[in-house]
């Protein structure tokens, strides 16, 4: 390597020749010191040493931002690292790497409740049904918008109060005051939105980018069990059997008869309230009596369609492909059944009773009829409990079809409701042998 003797000026001075992309020149003062100049005029200080038989060489700096004392202490310092047989260009990675995870925590510790939350929601929706992915919708909505129906403007979801808090902050201590102020007004909520923060925050520790920003065991700290709602079961949502004839003659007075077949679909079929209202006709079988229903446990189930609520769904309007239509909603489904139901209960003077109350019913009064409780299960689309029922016992719908009858028969004894079962013709099967045979 042909070197020189640097000074200020002559660094300066140093250029490219012509056709050559890159020069080195060389210090003769200081070992390894070099200047590098590049075809555009660019000028840096390098240093070139060798480790283990290897060449290595190091960048400095540019020529305009280091003074040649500055680059000559540099390159003794990179000298005396390699001597002692260490790689500049290793520890420059790990300053490097050092520096960046410095960094990430610093943007790591910025990143809020509500910057997360939408990543969350799109990471996981495949996997979520229409109800869960509405669910974690509205308890981070921040309210303040214009209702659809009825007057004022929305109110914010349970979760809305914790969407400015940073992640890293999201203390035990944190969740348990949230918590003792939502539970104080709308307790349902918010046990619903601290099983979707308790959910989120496993699934934040789960991401390589997001793993323990939260402090361990926030959701399950004892301040927050302290302050979680206890589920109550409604006392009195549930008929009793001496209400029935009156609930049904209510029921089967309303002017609406979709609204009508509804209710009491949910009474006879124990069926959950959305399941029944997204019933499409295409899932009504007339000629083997079977309803398919969407299962949110197990994503479809076939049940039988009994005799009487077969006579009410042919008795109705095929204005569109839902069963439970409506002329005035956009959707063309009956959307919201509660009114119909509310007016009925207060023609009957009944007390309240909510639509789940109806499926309550539903399994609550089949015990009447001493019905197996695998088959009122089956029906009703709960999973099943016991070892047998989960491995062994699946009943066929034939099976089904002979206490779901006799269930629905119970019903509408109780309810002084004189159906008459009409006997279907005999389907006669189409036998190969030539008729002459028989003469």
């Amino acid at each position: 390597m042909s070197k020189i003797k640097f000074t200020a000026p002559r660094v300066l001075a140093l250029h490219c020749k012509e056709g050559k992309t890159q020069v080195f020149h060389w210090d003769v003062d200081t070992d390894g010191l070099g200047v590098r100049v590049m075809a555009t005029g660019t000028k840096s200080y390098v240093h070139q040493a060798k480790l283990d038989g290897k060449s290595i060489r190091t960048t400095i700096g540019d020529v305009r931002a280091w003074t040649l004392d500055e680059a000559r202490k540099k390159a003794r310092e990179l000298q005396t690292d390699i001597d002692n047989g260490k790689d500049p260009r290793q520890e420059k990675a790990d300053r490097l790497e050092a520096a960046q995870v410095k960094a990430s925590k610093i943007e790591r510790g910025k990143l809020t409740l509500g910057m997360v939350w939408p990543r969350y929601v799109a990471a996981r929706r495949a996997k979520w049904s229409a109800l869960h992915i509405r669910d974690h919708v509205r308890a981070v909505h921040e309210g303040g918008e214009v209702k659809l129906r009825g007057k004022g403007l929305t109110e914010a979801g349970a979760l809305a109060a914790l969407l400015h808090v940073k992640l890293s902050a999201l203390s035990g201590k944190r969740i348990a005051a949230w918590l003792e102020v939502e539970a104080a007004k709308r307790p349902a909520q918010a046990a619903l939105s601290y099983r979707l923060l308790s959910v989120f925050v496993n699934w934040c520790d789960s991401q390589e980018d997001l793993a323990a920003i939260v402090p361990v065991g926030a959701c399950k700290a004892k301040q927050v069990k302290d302050e979680l709602p206890r589920g109550r079961t409604k006392e009195g949502d549930c008929l009793q059997k001496e209400q029935l004839s009156r609930w049904f003659a209510a029921v089967r007075g309303l002017n609406n008869p979709c609204a009508s077949a509804y209710l009491q679909g949910l009474l006879l079929t124990g069926a959950r309230r959305r399941e029944l209202g997204s019933l499409r006709w295409d899932d009504v079988n007339f000629e083997w009596n079977s309803l398919t229903i969407r299962d949110k446990v197990e994503g479809e189930r076939t049940i039988p369609l009994t005799p009487y609520y077969k006579s009410l769904l042919l008795g109705l309007l095929r204005r569109n492909e839902w069963v439970f239509s409506s002329p005035s909603s956009e959707s063309g489904q009956l959307v919201e059944p509660t009114a119909p139901h509310r007016r009925a209960l207060l023609a009957a003077d009944l007390p309240h009773l909510t639509l789940h109350g109806l499926r309550r019913s539903f399994n609550t009064l089949s015990e009447w009829t001493e019905a197996p409780t695998g088959v009122v299960a089956q029906i009703m689309g709960h999973k099943p409990s016991a070892i047998s029922e989960r491995h062994y016992k699946r009943r066929p719908l034939d099976l089904l079809r002979v206490w779901h009858t006799k269930i629905e028969a119970w019903f509408l004894e109780e309810a002084g409701i004189d159906f008459q079962v009409e006997a279907e013709p005999v389907k006669r099967k189409h036998s190969a042998v030539p008729q002459q045979f028989f003469d």
